[in-house]
């Protein structure tokens, strides 16, 4: 499906998508006691990961590829309108206090710029123009992912995007939620999790959107464990910029090496905060600067420098 100004047409278009369907039987939800509409949301809601599992398949193998990519240098670009823009931006901002990345190494892109966030853009999504811009601005490379999302798998910002990442040379995913969707087929991975008729006619936050949210979860974490940014599954890459997430990088060298708290902070202090080296220290016995040393010639990854240590 490609996107069309003949108004006509377009409704004709939406008409047809899963995600826009309306049903009937619902139609007196509005008269229904507050608890019953909140039973009636609950198990619509209890459906989406099951709708995520049938996927998991294309979705590891997405990962996959991502992580490789990142491996190289790579950036993890998320791009969408509306809502799924939003999912894309949350996912992306999450990464540098989560996993220590870099705000270049996942980058969240929303149709309509950061105002678009909290206001809705006119326009903006229709616009195929303004995605080969935003991109062309980010200078892509082969090693680079592009994940357009929209949940119609229509939406003309998202299947632009893909399109031009493509062309450019760069990794593409389309995540949509509807079947055989122009989005997914634009991309090299097509992602579709089909979660069906939202319980509000056509709102694609509901279901949608959590479906869709899943998911971005899956690509940023499974593909930061890939890269190193774990040790088991503690978040060993966090960055300590709060007093909550200091007392959390003490509490994770604790857990990775049972260490007291007199130890933790001789290692914390010894390697500027970085819970990574510090778990380092404590398990290898080496100093600040070794582990730091260890870490980089180990690409980051916490267990290849503990065995390169014992070596």
């Amino acid at each position: 499906m490609t996107s069309t100004s003949n108004p006509r047409d377009l409704r004709a278009e939406l008409e047809s998508l899963t995600t826009e369907a309306f049903r009937p039987e619902l139609a007196g939800i509005d008269q229904l006691p507050t608890l019953d509409i909140a039973r009636l949301m609950n198990a619509e809601d209890a459906t989406v990961a099951a709708a995520v599992a049938r996927r998991l398949p294309g979705i590891s193998a997405a990962i996959d590829a991502v992580a490789d990519r990142m491996t190289r240098g790579g950036r993890l670009i998320y791009m969408g309108a509306g809502t799924a823009g939003r999912l894309g931006v949350l996912d992306a901002s999450e990464c540098p206090p989560t996993f220590n990345t870099a705000p270049s190494e996942v980058v969240g892109l929303i149709a309509g710029g950061p105002a678009a966030l909290v206001t809705s853009i006119e326009g903006a999504e229709d616009s195929r123009e303004l995605a080969k811009a935003d991109l062309d601005a980010l200078t892509l490379t082969a090693d680079d992912t592009v994940v357009g999302i929209s949940a119609s798998g229509r939406t003309p910002y998202a299947i632009a995007a893909v399109e031009h990442a493509r062309g450019q040379g760069a990794l593409t995913i389309g995540l949509s939620c509807n079947a055989h969707s122009a989005l997914a087929a634009a991309a090299e991975h097509g992602i579709e999790v089909v979660v069906g008729p939202e319980l509000l006619t056509g709102s694609t936050r509901l279901k949608a959107g959590t479906a869709q949210k899943l998911v971005l979860n899956m690509l940023s974490t499974i593909t930061m464990i890939r890269l190193g940014k774990t040790y088991g599954n503690l978040m060993v890459d966090v960055r300590a910029s709060n007093d909550k997430l200091r007392a959390r990088s003490r509490r994770i060298v604790a857990l990775a090496t049972g260490a007291d708290d007199a130890e933790i902070e001789r290692a914390l202090a010894a390697t500027d905060g970085e819970v990574k080296n510090a778990i380092l220290v404590v398990l290898a016995g080496v100093d600040g600067p070794t582990a730091a040393r260890l870490l980089e010639e180990s690409g980051g990854r916490l267990r290849a420098a503990l065995t390169a240590a014992a070596d």
